[in-house]
């Protein structure tokens, strides 16, 4: 089984939804990927931002909306995380969103108190799990990365983690450095997106996307420039080594509370 994957690696406007849906579906239409799925980077509509009370959107929303039509155009699954503000809380929350309009999300669960995001928004509870041409995916965002247990694959639950982030300049070789680790540790695919561009904050972003084998080795990589790029990844390649490299039957054994 084969899946095709999307990334898309894109400096954002500050704080202007609507700049950024436009931006974006000029970029897919130009780009015309033929693909299974579809990965925009961290609150891809405003950047990484702590004001929410202005610019969180409702779960349903215009944003939703949006990527509901994109996965309609190009019959692909599309993702990304966006402000939410859902029973008074707010949420950095990842929407996967299938063609024919049904939808699943995830609330981060880590969230990076150095700019004190857990002062703005609910950390998210449960991990998710979906299912797409045979592949079992665990979608998580950016500051997550930093924990391998949150990460951790439990017996082969999915044959893809994804990252979409926000992950500045300044901290690039932990971001490259983490993907790799989290590919080798889980004998897993690994799909990292990041921005590009500076934001409001006056923060630089290196990108550095980058798709990793379960040995480890970068499948694909680019930094620091506008880029669309799909890649096809084989099942079978990752079955054929898990049976080879069998880890898993000697993982420690836990459960965790959230």
């Amino acid at each position: 089984m084969e899946l095709r994957l999307t990334i898309v690696q894109t400096e954002l406007h500050w704080h202007d939804a609507k700049a950024n849906r436009q931006m974006l579906a000029g970029k897919l239409a130009a780009a015309a990927p033929e693909t299974d799925l579809i990965i925009l980077p961290e609150m891809f509509t405003t950047g990484f931002s702590m004001d929410a009370a202005r610019l969180a959107e409702q779960p349903e929303g215009e944003t939703l909306q949006w990527m509901r039509e994109q996965a309609v155009k190009y019959n692909a699954v599309i993702t990304g995380s966006v402000i939410v503000q859902e029973e008074e809380q707010y949420y950095n929350r990842l929407y996967w969103v299938r063609p024919d309009g049904s939808f699943e999300h995830y609330n981060k669960k880590h969230l990076f108190r150095m700019a004190k995001e857990h002062h703005t928004y609910t950390a998210g509870s449960g991990k998710l799990l979906v299912e797409l041409k045979g592949w079992n995916i665990c979608p998580l965002v950016c500051y997550d990365l930093r924990f391998p247990v949150w990460s951790r694959n439990i017996t082969n639950q999915y044959d893809l983690l994804l990252y979409v982030a926000n992950w500045p300049k300044v901290r690039s070789l932990a971001w490259r450095t983490l993907l790799q680790a989290r590919a080798i540790e889980n004998v897993s695919f690994v799909a990292g997106v990041n921005r590009i561009g500076t934001d409001g904050n006056n923060f630089p972003y290196s990108g550095d996307s980058a798709i990793i084998h379960p040995k480890g080795h970068k499948l694909l990589e680019t930094t620091e420039q506008e880029a669309i790029l799909t890649i096809t990844l084989n099942k079978q390649e990752l079955t054929d080594f898990r049976e080879a490299f069998p880890a898993h039957l000697d993982a420690d054994a836990f459960t965790l509370n959230s």
